[in-house]
């Protein structure tokens, strides 16, 4: 059904395997930065209209290939489709981000929330096929969800928060209602990540966007605990392939050993942790992606260069590591900017090996 692939460099790097340059992909690539975004979600009326066309969904997942040699494509979507298909109203504003017409704070609106239909959420399966066939074999695609701790922030605030005053505090005096909440939207997000799977997701990644703003204490019980239950129901393998997963929670340094002992392949780090620190405490365990401060991007070229560079030195020549950003790319990064870093993730790292092979020799 979908071509060969002929750059399978993100998932040797995802299982450890030697590599002959490091892998980059940025987290949502396909965005606002890009003009030709833009007038494509301009084309599509909003942010709905555009994620839930299937046609749409592919030509912005391909848009930032055709300008990057970039080495995995992630499925333009967005981590709120699982409670919009809970029928909580998800509607996106210009300029104004998420909002649910429908918020979870009481008991009785705990009792109505239940693992969505799948059907509901058919939009985004067809353009996971359809993205995968467009690629045709060139770099693997990623399918994602948010967490279930992350999802229950948006359900529970109605949308973004600065203070998280609404959640935590319904996790506080009642965390009988959020563990009814997270065990629903963990099953919720093991049943959506499989079904992309099945629709040809190569990898799949789970955002715990908001992870870090949880105390060490609440982060175990109320986040890691409910991501371990979407990996334990995750499939391992679609039709004799390995699916790896990567696990990315913002902020979630303090945890990383914890983090580690999920059934995961690859960890995502933002840009408060030292690579090389967090290689040493874990590579043997998982591959780490990371991990560039995204504002990194307004500098001049030589400053992203340098920049991209020391996150490669701080990793070495070590089998496992998958560059990225710290955290998703600013809608107001200069599009010029992502390929003086992707040119250099390729150059320096290749350097890199050559040295390293150099050495050994």
């Amino acid at each position: 059904m979908f071509a060969p692939l002929q750059n399978d460099t993100f998932l040797r790097a995802l299982r450890r395997q030697p590599t002959d340059h490091t892998p980059v992909w940025l987290m949502r690539q396909a965005g606002r930065y890009l003009p030709e975004y833009c007038a494509t979600r301009a084309k599509a009326g909003s942010f709905m209209g555009l994620a839930t066309n299937v046609d749409y969904a592919t030509e912005v997942t391909l848009q930032p290939l055709a300008r990057y040699p970039l080495d995995a494509a992630i499925l333009f979507s967005d981590i709120l489709t699982v409670p919009d298909a809970m029928g909580l109203g998800l509607s996106f504003a210009l300029g104004e981000g998420p909002k649910f017409a429908k918020v979870v704070r009481d008991e009785a609106a705990v009792a109505e929330l239940a693992v969505p239909d799948m059907d509901k959420l058919r939009y985004v399966f067809d353009a996971v096929t359809s993205i995968r066939k467009a690629l045709n074999g060139r770099v693997p695609l990623i399918g994602f969800s948010g967490s279930p701790w992350t999802l229950a922030c948006y359900m529970v605030e109605g949308g973004g928060s600065d203070d998280y005053r609404r959640v935590k505090s319904l996790m506080y005096s009642r965390p009988d209602l959020m563990h009814r909440i997270l065990a629903i939207n963990a099953d919720s997000v093991a049943a959506y990540l499989n079904a992309q799977i099945d629709a040809g997701a190569q990898a799949v990644m789970v955002f715990d966007s908001w992870g870090g703003v949880l105390a060490d204490g609440a982060f175990q019980e109320f986040s890691l605990a409910y991501t371990r239950r979407v990996l334990a129901q995750l499939k391992r393998e679609h039709d004799g392939v390995q699916i790896p997963r990567i696990v990315f929670t913002k902020g979630g340094g303090l945890w990383l050993d914890e983090i580690a002992e999920l059934d995961t392949d690859g960890i995502g780090l933002d840009w408060t942790m030292d690579l090389g620190k967090a290689r040493e405490r874990v590579g043997h365990k998982v591959a780490l992606q990371g991990n560039l401060d995204p504002n990194v991007l307004f500098a001049s070229p030589e400053q992203i260069d340098a920049q991209a560079c020391r996150v490669l030195d701080r990793f070495g020549a070590h089998p496992g590591h998958i560059f990225n950003l710290g955290h998703g790319i600013s809608q107001y990064t200069p599009p010029e900017a992502v390929t003086v870093l992707v040119e250099a993730v390729h150059r320096h790292s290749r350097a890199i090996r050559a040295a390293a092979a150099a050495g050994a020799a």
